[in-house]
């Protein structure tokens, strides 16, 4: 699931007039730099949602085997985003990957599929040191014990990357909600465990991401 349906306000005027992840970046769009990233990881199904000017995101991804999960009415943000789009993704675990960052070093879609365990994880994020982190303002989102489970606060941050068991999404009552409320019962229940990435990782979802990404691609 690539994650595509934001308005992407941060970027200014950048997104008046296209969405975020069709912004190049070393001379590609944003989405195109993460969907090469499937390939790799042996990714056979893939699942774009779409919401602001959509029209140019279904045209640049015409002729790939891409399904669109459609959000025109209303954006659903990461939680519900997701749910709309499990039947188009089929039953069991799936990747998910933000549209608006660039990593170097280890594919992170092969580092999770080599980390996962689902007979104990019901989601595992892929974190990065501040080392590692570029173009992002702003403390870690998590730590990790002992046993790789993850919990809330630290110096570790979220690269926009995962693999999730989503059947508790039907448990939420809202239609528009973030993933954090999967996650939370997830680490309540201490099933949710995070790695740490093998690169950088660059945020390119506000104009100055865009330089730093490119130099850190160089």
């Amino acid at each position: 699931m690539l994650f595509a349906a934001g308005f992407g306000t941060r970027m200014g005027a950048l997104t008046a007039h296209q969405p975020k992840p069709l912004i190049p970046v070393a001379g590609r769009a944003l989405i195109d730099h993460a969907l090469d990233l499937t390939g790799p990881a042996g990714v056979e199904r893939v699942v774009v949602n779409t919401h602001y000017r959509a029209a140019q995101l279904r045209a640049h991804l015409e002729g790939r085997n891409i399904a669109i999960s459609d959000e025109s009415d209303r954006i659903l943000e990461t939680g519900g985003g997701l749910r709309k789009a499990l039947p188009l993704l089929g039953a069991g675990p799936v990747y998910t990957l933000n549209s608006d960052a660039v990593w170097t070093g280890a594919n992170p879609l092969v580092e999770l599929s080599a980390a996962w365990d689902g007979e104990r994880m019901q989601a595992l994020l892929l974190l990065g040191r501040a080392e590692g982190i570029r173009g992002r303002k702003g403390g870690g989102d998590f730590s990790l014990d002992c046993d790789s489970r993850i919990s809330r606060g630290g110096d570790l941050t979220y690269l926009g990357a995962q693999i999730l068991c989503p059947e508790g999404l039907h448990d939420i009552d809202e239609d528009v909600f973030s993933l954090n409320r999967l996650w939370d019962a997830q680490i309540a229940a201490g099933t949710a465990y995070g790695i740490l990435h093998e690169g950088l990782w660059c945020d390119v979802g506000h104009p100055e991401g865009i330089e730093i990404a490119e130099e850190m691609i160089r």
